[in-house]
This record gives C-alpha cells, structure tokens and sequence, in this order.
C-alpha cells in the first residue's frame, strides 16, 4: 500500500512538472502576459530545472527515447523579469532544499 502510494506520487509529480516546461505552448503564452508572470514562469523553470537537465541529457544521448522535447530555459523569455525569476527559483529550488536537509 505504502509504495503504491509512493509510485503514485511521483507520477503526481512527474505530470505536475511537465505541465509547464519551458517551450511548451503554455509557457509561449505566459511569456506574453507581461512582467508579473515572465517573473513567475522563470521562477518555475528554474525551480524545474534540475529535472530539466536529466531530460536534456537523455534526450541528447538517447534520441526519440522520450515522447516530448522540452527547452531547459524559454527562448520567448527574454526579458529581465524572466531571467531573474529563473535564477531566484535556481538557487531556491530543490538542490537548495536538499543541500539545507544534508546540513542538518
């Protein structure tokens, strides 16, 4: 019961993530809402980054092993406000939070 709920919430997790990945359609559209959510879409991909990577790096060493292709940053953010919102949700994302858990 336990791991079948462990599986199912990292499926969760897995499509919570993959909602807005940079280049999606989605993302093209919250690009062009403005300031406000350009600094709130950086702050999501650089939150999602890390998991970003892993799928950059299959997808380039295992072509077509995985049924979409994502962007690690947004190419139509070109803006400031998206940029710092990615490196604020970089340093806040899960490598900081599972740094500040091996502290303790």
């Amino acid at each position: 019961m336990r791991a079948s709920l462990k599986i199912a919430g990292a499926l969760a997790l897995v499509l919570l993530l993959a909602a807005c990945v940079a280049g999606s359609e989605e993302s093209h559209r919250a690009v062009a809402g403005g300031w406000v959510s350009q600094l709130f879409l950086g702050f999501w991909h650089g939150m999602i980054s890390p998991f970003m990577l892993i799928v950059e790096v299959v997808n380039t060493i295992r072509p077509h092993t995985l049924p979409w292709t994502v962007r690690m940053f947004e190419t139509a953010g070109t803006g400031v406000p998206y940029d710092v919102g990615f490196y604020f949700g970089l340093l806040s994302g899960p490598g900081a939070a599972w740094g500040a858990s091996r502290r303790r």
